[in-house]
């Protein structure tokens, strides 16, 4: 078996010792002589996945006693939606800051629904930063002020939450959730689609605080209340089972690793190593993004052309490098170095960043 080096955006590479056990599972699992695919949701034997994924969950980030676990379907983008409608009041509206695409979208949704209103923007200098705090003009009377925490598009990265006073702060932090250590109790939610940092697609995950629960809109559709899946963890409906089962194998992974500070470096010693790379080598690579904002998880750079570009991606991948292509809207060149990438992935790459540029310098 020869396995490549997966730098996609999404659906992203995972843990080998996560697909490995699915692999050694896939037929017979926890002695049921079943797949975990085929195995009720309501069994004892799934019912411990479920809740080994979010007990994880709450070991790696330190999460207290008001803040829950919730495994859901429809993806980050039906989050764009399900947010607003719980916890923006009649007459009410709530702070959008918005740093690329996904926040665009966020905050799109949030207007079909509710009212949202941007309190701050990168937009004219093309994305290229994360706005700092005095760019914000935030409503102390919002119901919730929401970030995208890393930009896969563009390539920025939070690295220094806002303060938001007594709002309540919610991010969709799909793409680098679990990437370093932070205070997650500080927010009133996160969500997270898993296929990026977490796991396959299929699940989504929100940790959100019960008290804010308790205080959501009542009269929602009942798939689209938070209060529903409380109420019932996760288990109102089927669950995308083996979704949360190959999720749960990613964070025992993580816990194993060392935990988010072992992460943390990691993904510092990747990171640094690209951009290293590219700064190397002025007039032939060349990142958009200012230095303080730029993203962990996605490496975007550029050539002195765009035909140097698709060679450059055309060659990489000759050699077991797919995925290098950035993003259809921006061009370029990406490289996302998740959690999951393995640093010899990252060294393979940069290695060939350099003989490129020699070569075509």
């Amino acid at each position: 078996m020869s396995r490549s080096w997966n730098f996609y955006a999404g659906p992203a590479t995972l843990p080998l010792a996560a697909l490995e056990r699915a692999r050694d599972e896939m037929l017979e699992w926890e002695g049921t002589g079943m797949s975990v695919m085929e195995t009720s949701h309501r069994s004892k034997e799934y019912d411990a996945i479920h809740h080994q994924a979010m007990d994880l969950f709450r070991e790696l980030l330190g999460l207290d006693d008001d803040h829950v676990v919730l495994f859901l379907g429809g993806g980050a983008s039906t989050q764009f939606a399900m947010v607003p409608m719980n916890f923006i009041p009649p007459g009410g509206s709530a702070d959008y800051v918005i740093t690329g695409s996904w926040s665009q979208k966020a905050l799109k949704e949030a207007n079909i629904v509710a009212r949202g209103r941007a309190a701050g923007t990168s937009e004219a200098a093309g994305f290229t930063r994360i706005p700092r705090q005095q760019d914000l003009e935030l409503d102390p009377a919002a119901a919730y002020v929401h970030i995208t925490s890393n930009n896969t598009i563009k390539g920025t990265q939070w690295h220094d939450f806002p303060d938001t006073g007594e709002v309540p702060l919610v991010a969709d932090m799909s793409s680098d959730l679990l990437w370093r250590p932070f205070d997650a109790n500080r927010f009133a939610l996160i969500y997270a689609g898993a296929q990026k940092n977490l796991g396959p697609a299929g699940v989504t995950v929100v940790i959100v605080r019960r008290s804010w629960v308790e205080r959501a809109n009542p009269g929602l559709p009942t798939m689209l209340a938070y209060a529903t899946h409380l109420g019932k963890e996760s288990l109102y409906n089927t669950p995308p089972c083996f979704a949360v089962y190959m999720l749960r194998n990613v964070l025992e992974w993580v816990k194993r690793t060392g935990g988010l500070e072992a992460m943390e470096r990691r993904n510092r010693l990747k990171g640094d190593r690209l951009y290293g790379v590219i700064e190397a080598h002025p007039g032939f690579y060349r990142c958009p993004v200012e230095p303080d904002s730029r993203s962990y998880m996605n490496v975007v750079w550029r050539l002195p052309s765009e035909e140097l570009e698709a060679t450059f991606v055309q060659e990489a991948t000759k050699l077991g490098m797919y995925g290098l292509k950035g993003h259809r809207s921006v061009g370029g060149c990406r490289a996302s170095i998740y959690n999951a990438m393995e640093p010899e992935g990252v060294e393979a790459l940069a290695e060939f960043m350099e003989r490129f540029a020699k070569a075509h310098g």
